[in-house]
């Protein structure tokens, strides 16, 4: 096009009627060539030039490369789903943790050892279990925060993520949970107090965003607005604690009912372990036949049946001189018996129980799939043992592993947006969206279907909907406002504010809807979960239908397309 504009520099044009001529035909080449990007930017032939591996990859065909990306990103959702397990894992032991308290029986004199537990019920389900499961979504959006400093304008693939997983989590998890009881079965919440406080909080972290997106200050996030809404986390924190332990003036005057028991280790015996801290240290070899026989970890299997102070007691027993130093050895041993055992899993393709099934079609399916997560599997068996340091040091790794996984996910979101030509945010409201969404439908399913209550199960959606925007959206939005406001002293500018805002809208409508039902099946029914057979098709059809809806309307609005 330069060339075409140097034309009447270079000759000389003598009459007007030329000089329109010319004029004319530059204007309708023009008029094409930008005809001819903008047809190409719709139909998504411009030509893509990123690369995932090796620059090579942009001679490819632009439909090669897409299903590639795709397959790429299915196989990272994969790994996620295997480290998901060992993270479960890690959790388990950290709200094991309890702390040893000595005090002296009044009567007998007795020394009387108690372990008092260190996690409270609910506080572990809004912080650890929640803050865990929506782990996935928070890094993908704090590294797409990170990789937009410096940027005026915040990036989207972060915020399309959070609100399409809230949606994912309240309609194709509270589906997948309604059916996880068994026929006839009715779970429902224990603690309803609890649950409202939770509910409240999520609902109101959209109606939130939603005003500091259209009505504080339109079209931009301001320092005050990020930090208030990290803040809210810690408020939403300390209201479901006092709701929980029943403080005056802050909480609702409701009874809680019969619910499984907090957050609290199995008895052992106290000759086992003198030291100051209670835990639980399983065979090596039974702990490695279990890993390959299971692919999900229950997670909820420490809650116990009885003891409603939450407290174990033991005797002391007399321990002969030396038994301690043994033990920690026995202990050492154990735990790099069990890290070894974590290598030998990771490389075996058969355990023992596939080789007992009788078609070879499927043992040979088995170890395909098997190969598929080798990869993963020995990567991921890097993770530190779960009983070292009650189990910190192995969830920190995992959730560095976590964000390893994501920051992958979004370099492949953005090559699979370039070749297709698909809003990004179509892409985060639905494939990413499910996929980073995993681990808060495993642990959901779990809860739902060995609990006793729903409590486990419904608490960890909406307290990972709260996550998701106070943390999910807060934290990456503070990065980038504190960063805008020392280096520009300017807001942090929202590129597509209008259609994230009527994808609130459209999930505040539709999620009225799941809670009412919700309601009413707890009214009609006497439970939110399980109940007889058709009742429950019918919810969960319903949950899939409300998702389908937001998916579809959020999609055209951010397309432009309505």
């Amino acid at each position: 096009m330069r060339s075409l504009l140097c034309l009447r520099f270079f000759f000389p044009v003598r009459t007007t009627g030329s000089v329109v001529n010319i004029s004319i035909e530059m204007a309708s080449i023009l008029n094409q060539t930008q005809e001819h990007i903008e047809a190409s930017k719709v139909t998504g032939h411009v030509r893509c030039e990123s690369f995932f591996i090796f620059p090579g990859e942009s001679g490819f065909s632009d439909a090669w490369r897409g299903v590639f990306y795709f397959l790429c990103l299915a196989y990272c959702f994969i790994g996620l789903s295997a480290i998901t397990a060992r993270f479960f894992k890690s959790m388990e032991n950290v709200v094991k943790h309890s702390r040893k308290v000595v005090s002296v029986d009044p009567v007998t004199r007795a020394e009387v050892i108690t372990y008092r537990k260190v996690w409270n019920f609910t506080i572990a389900d809004i912080s650890l279990l929640a803050f865990g499961t929506s782990f996935p979504q928070i890094s993908l959006a704090t590294i797409d925060a990170i990789r937009n400093i410096g940027q005026k304008y915040a990036g989207g693939l972060g915020p399309g993520t959070l609100v399409g997983s809230a949606a994912f989590d309240l309609f194709p998890i509270h589906a997948l949970c309604v059916l996880m009881p068994k026929a006839g079965e009715l779970k429902k919440i224990s603690d309803l107090g609890v649950w409202l406080v939770e509910l409240v909080w999520s609902f109101w972290a959209y109606i939130w965003l939603y005003i500091i997106l259209e009505v504080w200050s339109p079209n931009v996030i301001t320092l005050v607005e990020a930090l208030l809404t990290v803040l809210q986390y810690g408020l939403l924190l300390v209201h479901a604690y006092a709701q929980d332990k029943r403080w005056p003036y802050l909480s609702l005057p409701m009874s809680r009912g019969d619910r499984p028991e907090e957050w609290v280790p199995d008895e052992i015996d106290p000759s086992k372990d003198d030291n100051d801290v209670h835990d639980v240290y399983s065979d090596p070899a039974q702990e490695s036949v279990e890993s390959g026989n299971r692919n999900i970890v229950d997670i909820f299997s420490i809650h116990s049946a009885t003891n409603d102070s939450g407290i174990t007691y033991h005797t002391v027993a007399d321990t002969p001189p030396g038994s301690a130093t043994k033990r920690g050895k026995a202990k050492n041993s154990t735990v790099f018996d069990i890290w070894k055992h974590q290598f030998v899993d990771a490389v075996t393709l058969e355990s023992s129980e596939s080789k007992k099934v009788d078609s070879i079609y499927l043992r040979v399916l088995k170890c395909l799939w098997q190969l598929l997560l080798a990869p993963w599997k020995i990567l991921f068996a890097f993770v530190p043992p779960c009983n070292i340091a009650h189990g910190w040091i192995a969830f920190i790794c995992s959730l560095i592993f976590i964000s390893g996984v994501a920051f992958v996910v979004t370099r492949l979101t953005d090559l699979i947006s370039c070749v297709t030509g698909i809003n990004p945010y179509v892409i985060a409201f639905t494939a990413l969206a499910a996929g980073t969404s995993w681990p808060d439908l495993v642990a959901s399913k779990i809860a739902a279907e060995r609990q006793l209550t729903a409590d486990s199960a419904i608490a960890n959606i909406t307290c990972s909907n709260s996550v998701n925007i106070y943390v999910g959206i807060g934290v990456p939005w503070l990065i980038n406002t504190v960063y805008n406001y020392f280096a520009y002293r300017e807001p942090l500018y929202i590129e597509n504010a209008k259609g994230l805002s009527f994808s609130l809208l459209i999930f505040f409508a539709t999620s009225v809807g799941c809670i009412v039902v919700l309601v009413l099946r707890r009214l009609i029914l006497g439970a939110e979960l399980g109940g007889p057979r058709l009742w429950a098709w019918l919810t969960s059809i319903y949950f899939m239908m409300l998702w389908v809806v937001f998916v579809v309307l959020s999609s055209l609005k951010v397309s432009n397309i309505i």
